[in-house]
Order: structure tokens, then sequence, then C-alpha cells
């Protein structure tokens, strides 16, 4: 799992003086809300790197046709307390075979590494109040899970010979 500090983050946001262009202009590392994306989605240059911030509240499979061109994908967190941003992970990374960088952002807790990681989060941009170092330790407690996820898909009842 890679620890991004907004500071060093070589993805950045869109926005002009009021807030999100409408219309941004093509440039790579270009983070753009889910807005900015249908706004410019058929006229984006192929090839040139771009990221979608996606609402949890959006069907990642509406992406399929748009997940090619797509370089990252960050996942919101509203709140702590709601997962859709795991179920959108686990769909890119187990049912559409995303491989580009799938990114949990948000209010984003040192408690929710492990789950991240077996959902298919890449990356994490943690909450200011919390310590990458605790976030490091959180991942490393748990080992083996008995279900299957998006790294190892069988349980473990069926992992074992006969």
């Amino acid at each position: 799992m890679q620890f991004i500090h907004s500071q060093d983050d070589v993805w950045q946001r869109v926005g002009g003086e009021d807030g999100p262009q409408p219309h941004p202009k093509p440039r790579a590392n270009a983070l753009l809300s889910w807005e900015q994306w249908h706004a410019v989605r058929d006229t984006w240059p192929q090839g040139l790197s771009v990221g979608v911030i996606l609402p949890n509240t959006v069907d990642v499979e509406d992406l399929s046709d748009d997940l090619p061109r797509l370089s990252l994908l960050a996942l919101q967190f509203p709140k702590w307390t709601d997962g859709r941003a795991y179920s959108q992970a686990h769909v890119l990374r187990a049912r559409l075979r995303f491989k580009g960088e799938v990114r949990a952002v948000g209010e984003v807790l040192v408690d929710m590494m492990p789950l991240l990681h077996r959902a298919g989060f890449n990356t994490v941009q943690l909450r200011p109040d919390q310590r990458e170092a605790s976030a490091r330790r959180a991942l490393s407690l748990v080992t083996e899970n008995y279900q299957g996820d998006v790294h190892v898909t069988r349980p473990v009842f069926a992992r074992t010979a006969a």
C-alpha cells in the first residue's frame, strides 16, 4: 500500500478561482471530478494520463468503457462509516479487472487499512490527523483472512490440498 501526501502528489485537481473548471484543458496527471470527466471524456486525448474522483454513489460498471483510458480512480469516503467505496474498489478489481491506481480519499482512518487492501485499494490518502506509521502497522497485524479477497479469491477452506 502506498501512502499519498497532498504536498507530494503528482496528480493535481483541475480548478479555477471559483472552483472546478467545467471544461478543463487536457494536461498530464489531471485529477478531474466526475462532472468534469463527463464534460471532456469525448475530447480527452488518448494516451494522456487522467484520473477521476468518483463519488461513492456512482455505479463503477458505468465506467467500464472508460477504464482503459483512466490511470487513477480516487474513491471517496465522505464518512469513515460509509463503506460504499469498498464495494466500488472490489468491483473495479475483481469484475472489471481495472489495473490502474485505486486510491482511498476522504475520511480514511488507520483502522480501515486491512480492509482497504483486501478490497483492492493500492494507494491511500489518510485523514490529516492519522499517522502513516500506525497505518503501516495496521496492515501488518492480520496476515491471513478466512474469506477470499481481490488478491486471494478462494477462502481458506478451499486453499488447502485434499
